[in-house]
C-alpha cells in the first residue's frame, strides 16, 4: 500500500512532484529504489543521494599523528545535539579517534574489546557504558577509518563536528591536502578516480541514461551515443579527480593535482548521522492516541 509518508519520503529524496511520486510508487508496489529509478528514467528526478537526510546526532572527529604520516576519523552517535556539545562527550570522541590511530583495530567490535588507552584497566566498551550512565543518553561508536601514508595524511572538520574528512596523499604538501579535504567535504565524491567505480554501478547508470534518452524521443542507436557523452557527467559527480575544483570551477581537481605535483591515494568522508533513520516524535498525536 502506498502511504502518504512513502510519497513524502520519495519527494524529499528526488525533488519530484507529489503526483509523480504517488504514481511511480503505485506502479512499483511501494518499492522505493525502483520508484527512484523510474523517476530518473522519465527524466523527472536526479540521482538520489543514498545518505538521505542526516537524522542522528553526535560527532565526527579526526586525529592526525605528530609526524603527519597517519590519521584516523571516527563517528560516535548520541541521541541529542545537546550531548554533542557536552565537553565530556567531545573528549571521549577525541580519545576514541586517538585509540583507533594507535591500535589499528580491524572493526568496531575489536575496538570496543580493546583496553582503553585513556582509562586504565577498562575496555573501550566499559568506558562507553560509563559515559552512557553519567551523561544519560544512549551512545554508539558507529564507524571509523584509518590511513597510513608514505606521503602525508590531512584532516578537515566542518560545522563543529558535522562533517569530517581524512585524506591520504601519496605526494603533495599540506596546503594542497587541505584544499582536497575541503573539496571532499563540499562536493561529496565517492571515489578518487573512475577506475575505482564498480562496473555494475556504471552499467546501471548507462541503462538509466539510455532509457531516459529514448524517452526524450531519440532512436536507440543515437541514444547509445548520447549516453557515452552523458556518462562523463556521472563521473564528474562521483569521482574526486573529475570534479570541478570548488575554489576555481574552471579547473578540474586532476589539473590542480598536476600543477601541485600531488596525488591522492584514498579518502574518507564521514557526515554525522549519514544514512541513519531517526524516529520522528509527534507528542500531540501520541497523547491523543493514549486518550482514545
Amino acid at each position: 500500500m502506498v502511504t502518504a509518508s512513502l510519497v513524502k519520503e520519495l519527494r524529499e529524496k528526488t525533488g519530484a512532484g507529489m503526483m509523480d511520486c504517488k504514481k511511480v510508487l503505485t506502479e512499483t508496489d511501494g518499492d522505493m529504489e525502483k520508484a527512484i529509478e523510474l523517476l530518473r528514467e522519465r527524466g523527472i528526478a536526479k540521482a538520489a543521494k543514498k545518505s538521505g537526510r542526516v537524522a542522528a546526532e553526535g560527532l565526527v572527529e579526526a586525529y592526525i599523528a605528530e609526524d603527519g604520516k597517519s590519521g584516523a576519523v571516527v563517528e560516535v552517535n548520541s541521541e541529542t545535539d545537546f550531548v554533542a556539545k557536552n565537553e565530556e562527550f567531545r573528549t571521549f570522541v577525541t580519545n576514541v579517534a586517538k585509540q583507533v590511530l594507535e591500535t589499528n583495530p580491524k572493526d568496531v567490535e575489536e575496538l570496543l574489546a580493546q583496553e582503553a588507552k585513556f582509562e586504565t584497566g577498562k575496555t573501550v566498551q566499559e568506558v562507553l557504558v560509563e559515559k552512557i550512565a553519567t551523561i544519560g543518553e544512549n551512545m554508539t561508536i558507529r564507524r571509523f577509518a584509518r590511513f597510513e601514508s608514505d606521503g602525508l595524511v590531512e584532516k578537515y572538520i566542518h560545522g563543529d563536528g558535522k562533517i569530517a574528512v581524512l585524506v591520504n596523499m601519496k605526494k603533495g604538501n599540506s596546503e594542497v591536502a587541505k584544499d582536497i579535504c575541503m573539496q571532499i567535504a563540499a562536493a561529496r565524491p565517492e571515489y578518487v578516480r573512475k577506475e575505482e567505480v564498480p562496473q555494475e554501478r556504471v552499467n546501471k547508470e548507462m541503462e538509466i541514461l539510455k532509457i531516459q534518452t529514448m524517452n526524450e524521443g531519440k532512436p536507440e542507436a543515437i541514444a547509445e551515443k548520447i549516453v557515452l557523452g552523458r556518462i562523463g557527467k556521472f563521473y564528474e559527480e562521483i569521482c574526486l579527480v573529475d570534479q570541478a575544483f570548488v575554489k576555481d570551477p574552471n579547473m578540474k581537481v586532476s589539473e590542480l593535482l598536476k600543477q601541485k605535483d600531488a596525488d591522492v591515494e584514498a579518502f574518507a568522508r564521514f557526515e554525522k548521522g549519514e544514512g541513519i533513520e531517526k524516529k520522528e516524535e509527534n507528542f500531540a498525536e501520541e497523547v491523543m492516541n493514549q486518550l482514545k
